[in-house]
């Protein structure tokens, strides 16, 4: 059965998509933490991050690097966060998390609610940002 980020690639269910290659695909979480807060997937759909094999791994990585960079164009932060949990989506996720603050990252706290103008203008922006790096 497909994941949830394996119909958002094959564009059966909407997201805001805000970079994609051929390997991988970068939309914002619907339920950020802070703005910004995007979710970086590979298109092979892989259950845990650490199975996913040499060139696809390096590939990833090299794709977050990029993705971090752009939100880190538009977003104001220190840095970006990087944090791997994979347990409520069975498909290889990590997410990219703009960061003033340790909080900025608790997972445990009140997600935020952006409108869809907050999440269109956020999206284009990183979008805009991503294309001038790559």
């Amino acid at each position: 059965m497909s994941s949830i980020f394996t119909k958002i690639i094959n564009r059966e269910i909407p997201a805001y998509i805000v970079a994609e290659d051929d390997d991988n695909i970068a939309i914002l979480d619907i339920n950020p933490l802070v703005v910004g807060h995007t979710l970086v997937i590979p298109k092979q759909e892989v259950d845990y991050y650490f199975d996913l094999e040499g060139e696809n791994y390096t590939r990833l990585n090299d794709f977050l690097k990029k993705v971090a960079r752009a939100i880190e164009a538009v977003i104001p932060c220190l840095r970006i966060g990087v944090s791997v949990i994979g347990l409520e989506v069975p498909h290889t996720h990590v997410h990219l998390i703009p960061l003033n603050s340790m909080d900025d990252i608790n997972f445990s706290r009140a997600k935020l609610k952006l409108s869809q103008e907050e999440f269109e203008k956020t999206s284009r922006a990183i979008q805009e940002a991503y294309q001038a790096i790559s």
